[in-house]
């Protein structure tokens, strides 16, 4: 006899998400590891400069070919080891003033170009207008860069701007497989927390030599503090203080979604080592996002957010009240109440007085690789820092591309502010916080760029994600229950 499940399930389909515990997947990674341990150890540290982005790059395709969630975890994981890993070689055989080590991340996000080329004709049908248009906008500053820069900066602030954009394509596209994507960005970020919380917390008290070599060699002790114990400000394996708070200010935020043993060591070492990046933009930002985030969902997910938070703090206060860390803390939330003294708040004010008027009467932007620039007394390359995403945009893109790219970007957080599955999806409350929270940082740091640019833009990516997906979903669910009353009217007596 048929039954009315076998009917049923005769109309309906199943979407099945990509399994990511491949034991290839899982082998090509461990293999990565293993050669760059081997280099490093066997007296070909050198020579890892080329052989470790040349090697993540290739894992990265094949990763991104055959296992997709796994190519997810392996591209924020480079992201947040690469510049460690920098450091150590550096160490080890000598400054490279190029920091070519570094352009691994870039290369390893910029294999969803693939994706974007493949799926670009049919993004605007599915909702992608805002990565179109942000795209337009670096591309012509790309144009604008080759017109006016060398190619080597230009290619480099192509990477730099693209990558973001690209990648958070790439998960918006994906939404069919958003479940499990959401479940991989738990697991990353709560190790991310984990593990560069504890480094951070570890750098702080212990200052290696590697971190201090770096710092010593940079030059950037304004930013960064001195290369002496209990003297730096905290960027743990990220290459600065930057990236490293928009990291965790994102993974803090995201443990809010997540469960098990790991959350309450995780949230010790991560808000200690948040706390001593003395990031104040991120601190800010993680404050916006947790009322975001308890403002968006049902009373039952409030009242379990705010438990945890009480916990989190009762777990992480009394670490606080430690010499010297909380002489450091203190010192830095004292700063709060009187910003007309701070020197930071004087430089970013005088940042905007002497470049705002500047920056806006940029019609065509002077293009991608403007940033960089020869020093004539060392011949080296350095980064010129614009203190200001927005300031950054018009300089670099001009009032043509900077209308383009923040109007995908204005587009994509009027979008997901709409959104009513955050009140019981928590992941989508705290992925659309993060974006919002992060590009509201926009004002007073070039946020969307590198791994801050791929939070900022790779959450709200996710948030439309899991919005089309629910849409899909109830869509599938109504159809479904219709064909269930056409079966059960065809075949009543079953």
């Amino acid at each position: 006899m048929i039954s009315k499940q076998i009917l049923y399930n005769s109309f309906s389909q199943e979407s099945y998400s990509p399994e990511e515990r491949s034991p290839q997947g899982w082998m090509a990674i461990a293999g990565f590891l293993l050669l760059t341990v081997v280099c490093y150890f066997a007296g070909a540290t050198a020579a890892l400069r080329l052989i470790y982005p040349v090697t993540a790059l290739l894992v990265a395709v094949f990763l991104y070919l055959r296992h997709p969630i796994l190519y997810i975890g392996f591209t924020w994981w480079i992201c947040f080891l690469t510049p460690l890993a920098t450091r150590l070689v550096d160490y080890r055989v000598g400054w490279d003033p190029t920091r070519q080590m570094l352009i691994a991340p870039y290369l390893v996000v910029f294999v969803t170009i693939a994706t974007f080329l493949k799926r670009f004709k049919s993004a605007y049908y599915q909702g992608g207008l805002p990565f179109i248009l942000a795209f337009i906008g670096v591309f012509y500053g790309f144009l604008v860069g080759l017109i006016y820069n060398a190619p080597v900066p230009v290619a480099r602030g192509l990477l730099d701007w693209l990558g973001p954009i690209i990648f958070a394509f790439h998960l918006f596209i994906n939404w069919r497989d958003y479940p499990t994507y959401r479940q991989n960005f738990q697991r990353t970020f709560l190790w991310c927390v984990l593990i560069l919380g504890a480094y951070g917390v570890y750098q702080f008290v212990v200052a290696p030599e590697w971190d201090r070599y770096w710092l010593i060699q940079s030059k950037l002790f304004m930013s960064a503090g001195n290369p002496v114990p209990f003297g730096m400000r905290v960027w743990s394996t990220l290459h600065s203080v930057g990236p490293f708070g928009s990291v965790m200010q994102a993974g803090l935020l995201l443990l809010f979604t997540s469960s098990g043993s790991l959350i309450f060591p995780a949230s010790a070492v991560g808000y200690l080592s948040f706390l001593l990046t003395q990031a104040r933009t991120n601190w800010g930002g993680w404050l916006l996002g947790i009322i975001m985030i308890v403002g968006s969902v049902k009373t039952r997910i409030q009242m379990r957010l705010i438990t945890i938070i009480v916990v989190m703090a009762i777990c992480v206060v009394p670490l606080t009240t430690i010499e010297p860390i909380s002489k450091v803390v203190s010192a830095r939330l004292e700063t709060f109440s009187n910003l007309e003294e701070d020197n930071s708040f004087r430089d970013r004010s005088q940042s905007y007085d002497k470049n705002l008027s500047l920056a806006l009467s940029n019609a065509l932007g002077n293009g991608l690789g403007n940033i960089w620039k020869v020093n004539e007394k060392t011949g080296q390359i350095e980064v010129v820092v614009i203190d200001s995403g927005i300031l950054d945009m018009f300089f670099t893109l001009g009032w043509f591309g900077a209308s383009f790219y923040m109007g995908g970007l204005i587009l994509l957080i009027i979008s997901v502010s709409k959104y009513g599955e955050g009140r019981f999806d928590s992941f989508i409350s705290a992925a659309r916080a993060i974006g919002i929270s992060s590009a509201t940082q926009l004002v007073i740091g070039s946020g969307m760029l590198s791994v801050a640019g791929m939070i900022l833009w790779g959450f709200l990516a996710m948030a439309m994600a899991g919005h089309k997906y629910y849409l899909q979903e109830n869509f599938s669910r109504r159809g479904a229950e219709t064909q269930r009353g056409k079966v059960e009217n065809t075949y009543p007596n079953l």
